[in-house]
This record gives structure tokens, C-alpha cells and sequence, in this order.
């Protein structure tokens, strides 16, 4: 209804001169800037002269009231959407990010870059209300970067990472590729304490964590476009493998000396290929088609020992997507733009687990099950600009998939969902917009919660859910904006979202193996939050080319726990986050300086038996970026500067929370090792 009125509206209130659509070019050619005003701004190299950043990612940081979101891995291609563009597109990948995509741009490369905020005619939003437009300079010279780092923790181990990567001019076209090798550390893992209490706080027993991960990486991945049959193609792919290892002993002195060992194994292959297919239908009409395929295999282990009891979880996995999308855009006047497209998803998913304890076999429910979703999307969009100062977005997506499994839980279903959005955006004046957001989401299934997992040390097993449908959400969001002091922002979030079938945590029952934890829909709930993001200048303070940026985001929720049938917040669900940042640029000195600090966070899970409770503690980042040269730069850091720990508490009750009592605590702390870094970095063609 949204879509028809406003569509109804414009085909009256405007004519239909033929106008360019503003945002599409060939990659390596200059892109249309987005209309002047209307929510846009743009921002020149000169305004990231003072800060000499080396690739497209700095400039992107700099932006005022931007945070960049790199997008999700959700399946499909739509809902897995970040909030930048390149040349006015979104890349055909979802493997490679959109941070990785801008670290590899150079700076030098950029002309310009657009931000556009609640929607312009012919910008494709990706269904977020800000968004930054990458453009990039027409020509195809050669950029190429060298960069090595070398890391050193307080405990003495240490780690080192290389890259490469290059881009030029290919004939008519345009080339890249690039290649990542190194390892490195699990920051989440550390030494520290573990004891267990019973409800009177008596120490039942006492014992310390030595815990370590660490990892490596190989990444190769290359892309070209060029033109073809009137339009451009781009092709694109990506290899990556990452096999980790982590070891934990727990040695315990109370009540007696014991020592408990936990070894993990994960291995994993990963590639994918794109393709993106842009094409002229006239002045005034784009076609834009994407086909990617991803496949991964994946094998984890998780061995534990203690005295007298071994336990084994074996899981191997092997996932695959294959994604076609097509849309059309139909730019009707200089206020007015269309969007109609199509999209349909292949999805595979199979999984088998081993799990025995001392030998015997132990049977998960959904343990070993192969699954399988087709999936299909139609949407459509309209964007007016009813005013010079109000610009409204109105678009709606018709969803249908099947999900079919097999083997342990043999199940077929099929799901449709009407996905309506309402955007509108006033600005009275150039520093200042106001956004309201109307939207029913609907969420993806993660398929790993179709599947069992464990954390021994922690003592907890997770089984599988293959009955789990999608979550929806019906969003209304206000947002203030008011830009001040030339680079400055002050964004103000409200919003609210009403939730059915919440995907949280219930009890499963196995047949004959008791009862496991395990992800459900719970049913109805609700979400607010509220959230700022600061971007301060400091020169008119006295701090000359210092910059100070504040994100913080508070959130109060609600559903039913399955288990007690009383209210409680969502499992997992963070009530505060926030990170405060400092830097200042000494162009005089060629260095720039800074500290990020990252706030306390928490976190709770709500198990039928088990109540899990985890603090983080505040970090701190301080570095420092040496750059003689345009083209060299230096780069000293030191991660969690100040010895963050975290804690985990786990409340163990005698069975369900609902009739059971309270009969153990464990507490567990650890503190990851401070991180030492040195990183060189060597640009060609800036």
C-alpha cells in the first residue's frame, strides 16, 4: 500500500524529462556525483588532505556521523547489504567485506565520496537509512601496496602477517587482486581463575585457566571488469582457509589437586565467485544482474579429558550457496526514481556430529541432518522528493522459501512474508535532517542453529533446531541529525521494534538422552533502544587537529522465558554498548596519534537450567602512525593496553529453572595478554 500511493503520487505531481541515473559508472571511471543537496553531501579529497590517509577505509573513518557496517552473514544478498557503495554499486561478494574492499582502494584513487542520508532518486540505499558513495577517479593507473606486521605479546609469543595487493588498467578495463597470508592470536583467551560455589558463596572448589588460541590465515582473491555487449561485467573471486588451534588446562587445588584439558580444532575451506552484469536500457533505465556461488567445508573438534572421563565432539560441515538477483532502475525525473527487481536463492547445509563420553556413544538430538532452502524474493521501490526539504522511500519485498531437512529430523516447510518499508527524511536547513523509519524485517535462519555445539570447560552442551522460523520485526525509528563546526555531527537514534517469534532459548528433549539446551522461537517481545554517535572537532577547543567521536547505544528488552513463564530480557542482548575515541593529526610532524577506548559490555543467556552471565571489561587502544613519505607509512599499536578480563558466572540450577533451586555458581576470569604490534606499509602509484 505504501509502494502504491506514493507511485501513484508521482506518476501525477511530476513530468518526465530524461535525466542520467546519478549512480552507476564503470568501475576505474568517474561516477556521477548524487544529486547536489537532497541529503547528500560530499566530500572531497581535500577535506582528508590534513589526515593523509592511504586508502579508502581512512576515509571512510573521517567521515562526520558515518560508522561504517560491513555488512552481516546472513544468507542471501539482499538482507546481507553494508552501508557503502562503490561507484555508486555494491560489490558482488559477501566473503570479502566492505572494510577489506576499502583497505585495498588507495586513497590516491578516490574523487570523491558521497554520503546520503534517508534516500535520493536513483541511489540504491540497501535498505539502510545513511550511506557513503565510494567514487573512484576515471583511468586505470597502477596503485600497488606492500605491508608486513609483526606482533608480540606479553607472554612472549609471537606473530607475524604479509600482504599484497595491486590494481591497474586491464584494455579497456580494469584489474585487482590481492593476497593476505599470516597468523595470529585469539584475543578472547587468557589466563586467570575458576572456582565453584554453592548458593551459601562455600568454596566447593578453587583452580587457574591457562587458555590459548591462536590461528592462521591464506586469503588469495582477484577481480576484473570490463566491457561487454553495451554494458560492463565485473567478475570476482576469493579462496581463504583458516585452520585455529586452542589448548585450555584447568588446574584445580581445592578440593583436591586435579587437572582438567580441553584441545580445539577447526579447519576450514572457503571460496567464492561473482558476477555482476550493468547495463544501459535507455537514458533513463538500468539493468543490474548478480550471480555468486559460495561453498565451504569445515571440520571441528573438541576433545576433553579429566580424570577418568573423556569426552569427543566431532562435527563436520559443509555449507553452499548459489544466488541470482536482477533489477531494474527507471530514474523518472530528477525527483523521481523506481526500483523493480527479483532475486532467488539456492542453500545447502550438511552436517554430521559424533559426541561419546568415555567411549560410549552419546546421541544429539538433530545431530546429523542435511537441509536444503530455496528461497525467492520480488521487491520494489519508489523515491520522490516531494519538496526541496522532504524526500519520502517506499518499497516492498515478498519473500517465499522452503526449507526441507533430512536424516535425523525429516521435516518440510514453507514460509512467505510481506516485508513493507516507509522512509521519510525532512531537512529545513543544510546542517540538519530528521529521519523516520517504518519497517517489517524479518530475520535469516542461521543454520548453525540447526546443529549441536559444545565448550566443555564451560560445561555446556547446545543441541540443534531445525523447527526454528525466521524472527520478525516491526521497526519504527526516529532520527535527529545536526551537523556543526564544519566537520562535527551529533546523531540522535529512537527506536522501537515489536518481535514475533523470537529466536532465544528453550529446553529440547532428546529421545531417551534427558534434556538440552537448545535455540527456539519463544514467542512475542519487544526492543527499544536509544543511541548517539558524536563527532567533535577540536581546534576551536585549543586541540589543533584533534577529533573526538562518542558511540553509545542503551537497549531495554522483553520476552517470555519458555522455562519460568515470567518476563526477562533477551538472551545475549547487550543493555549498554559504547567506545570513545580520540586521534589528532601533527601534519607538521607527519604522524597523527589517538586512543580508542572500548566500554564495559554484558551479556546473559538464559539456559532452562543454567543462567550465564559475561562481563567484559573496558579496553584501551592506544597508537601511534609515522609517515615520512605519502607513500610509506609506520603504524605502532598496543591492544587491551590496560590487561581487559573477562569473566563468565554461570548460575546452576538442581534441574528447570522454574522448579528447581539454585545449586551451584561457577565463575570463571581471564585476561587476554596485551598486544604489541608494528606494522610498515609501502604504497605504488599514489
Amino acid at each position: 500500500m505504501i509502494l502504491f500511493l506514493l507511485a501513484q503520487a508521482a506518476v501525477q505531481a511530476v513530468p518526465a524529462p530524461t535525466v542520467t541515473p546519478p549512480a552507476s559508472a564503470p568501475a576505474g571511471a568517474a561516477a556521477p556525483a548524487a544529486p547536489a543537496g537532497e541529503g547528500v553531501t560530499r566530500y572531497d579529497p581535500s577535506f582528508f588532505a590534513a589526515y593523509g590517509p592511504a586508502n579508502a577505509q581512512e576515509m571512510i573513518n573521517r567521515l562526520p556521523g558515518f560508522t561504517l557496517d560491513a555488512g552481516s552473514s546472513v544468507r542471501g544478498y539482499e538482507g546481507a547489504a553494508g552501508n557503502v557503495l562503490i561507484d555508486g554499486q555494491r560489490p558482488a561478494t559477501k566473503t570479502d567485506t566492505l572494510d577489506q574492499l576499502l583497505y585495498r582502494m588507495p586513497a590516491s584513487s578516490i574523487d570523491h565520496i558521497d554520503v546520503i542520508r534517508g534516500g535520493a532518486p536513483g541511489i540504491d540505499m540497501q535498505g539502510k537509512t545513511v550511506i557513503a558513495n565510494v567514487v573512484r577517479k576515471a583511468g586505470g593507473a597502477f596503485h600497488g601496496l606492500l605491508a608486513a606486521q609483526s606482533t608480540s605479546l606479553a607472554d612472549g609469543r609471537e606473530y607475524w602477517a604479509a600482504r599484497a595487493e595491486g590494481s591497474g588498467k586491464l584494455g579497456p578495463g580494469t584489474w585487482e587482486g590481492g593476497l593476505l597470508v599470516g597468523e595470529g592470536q585469539d584475543g578472547g583467551l587468557g589466563d586467570g581463575g575458576v572456582s565453584t560455589r554453592d548458593p551459601s558463596q562455600k568454596i566447593l572448589s578453587l583452580g587457574h585457566i591457562h587458555a590459548q588460541g591462536e590461528g592462521q590465515t591464506f586469503t588469495l582473491n582477484g577481480a576484473a571488469e570490463e566491457p561487454l555487449w553495451g554494458g560492463r561485467i565485473r567478475l570476482n573471486a576469493r579462496v581463504n582457509t583458516g585452520p585455529y588451534d586452542s589448548n585450555e588446562s584447568d588446574t584445580f587445588t581445592t578440593p583436591t589437586l586435579l587437572t582438567t584439558r580441553e584441545h580445539q580444532d577447526d579447519n576450514a575451506f572457503q571460496t567464492e565467485f561473482g558476477a555482476r552484469y550493468t547495463h544501459a536500457l535507455g537514458g533513463r533505465t538500468r539493468l543490474e544482474t548478480v550471480l555468486l556461488r559460495q561453498d565451504k567445508t569445515e571440520h571441528y573438534a573438541d576433545r576433553f579429558l579429566a580424570p577418568g572421563d573423556t569426552q569427543l565432539f566431532h562435527q563436520d560441515t559443509t555449507t553452499a550457496e548459489t544466488i541470482a538477483r536482477a533489477v531494474v532502475t527507471f530514474q523518472q525525473s530528477s525527483k523521481v526514481s523506481w526500483e523493480l527487481g527479483a532475486e532467488g536463492a539456492d542453500n545447502t547445509f550438511s552436517n554430521r556430529i559424533r559426541f561419546s563420553d568415555n567411549g560410549a556413544a552419546i546421541p544429539l538430538p538433530a545431530a546429523n541432518v542435511d537441509v536444503e532452502e530455496k528461497r525467492g524474493e520480488l521487491f520494489g521501490k519508489v523515491v520522490w522528493q516531494l519538496t526541496p526539504t522532504l524526500t519520502a522511500e517506499g518499497g516492498v519485498r515478498e519473500e517465499g522459501s522452503n526449507i526441507a531437512s533430512s536424516g535425523d529430523v525429516v521435516q518440510e516447510k514453507t514460509l512467505y512474508y510481506t516485508k513493507p518499508r516507509a522512509l521519510f527524511t525532512w531537512s529545513p536547513d543544510e546542517n540538519t535532517q530528521v529521519r523516520l523509519r517504518f519497517e517489517r524485517s524479518v530475520g535469516q535462519l542461521d543454520f548453525n542453529s540447526f546443529v549441536a555445539s559444545t565448550s566443555f570447560s564451560a560445561g555446556v552442551v547446545t543441541v540443534g533446531n531445525p523447527k526454528l522460523v525466521p524472527e520478525q520485526d516491526l521497526i519504527s525509528e526516529i532520527a535527529f541529525e545536526r551537523r556543526f563546526w564544519g566537520r562535527g555531527s551529533a546523531v540522535i537514534t529512537l527506536r522501537h521494534t515489536e518481535i514475533s517469534q523470537a529466536v532465544d532459548r528453550a529446553p529440547i528433549f532428546g529421545a531417551g538422552t534427558g534434556v538440552f539446551d537448545a535455540p527456539a522461537n519463544i514467542g512475542d517481545g519487544t526492543k527499544d533502544e536509544e543511541s548517539l554517535n558524536l563527532t567533535v572537532p577540536l581546534d576551536r577547543l585549543g586541540v589543533k587537529g584533534g577529533r573526538f567521536l562518542a558511540n553509545s547505544t542503551w537497549r531495554q528488552s522483553q520476552v517470555i522465558d519458555p522455562t519460568t513463564h515470567q518476563p526477562r530480557e533477551i538472551s545475549g542482548l547487550h543493555p549498554v554498548d559504547w567506545d570513545l575515541h580520540f586521534t589528532q593529526d601533527l601534519p607538521v610532524r607527519h604522524m597523527d596519534w589517538g586512543v580508542d577506548l572500548y566500554g564495559q559490555q554484558r551479556e546473559r543467556y538464559y539456559r532452562f537450567n543454567v543462567i550465564e552471565t559475561r562481563k567484559y571489561e573496558s579496553q584501551l587502544d592506544p597508537f601511534i602512525e609515522w609517515k615520512p613519505r605519502p607513500d610509506l607509512q609506520w603504524r605502532f599499536e598496543v591492544d587491551n593496553a590496560v590487561h581487559r578480563s573477562f569473566k563468565r558466572f554461570d548460575d546452576n540450577f538442581a534441574g528447570p529453572r522454574n522448579i528447581s533451586t539454585l545449586a551451584l555458581i561457577q565463575a570463571r576470569a581471564q585476561q587476554p595478554s596485551r598486544v604489541f604490534s608494528i606494522r610498515v606499509r609501502k604504497l605504488f602509484g599514489v
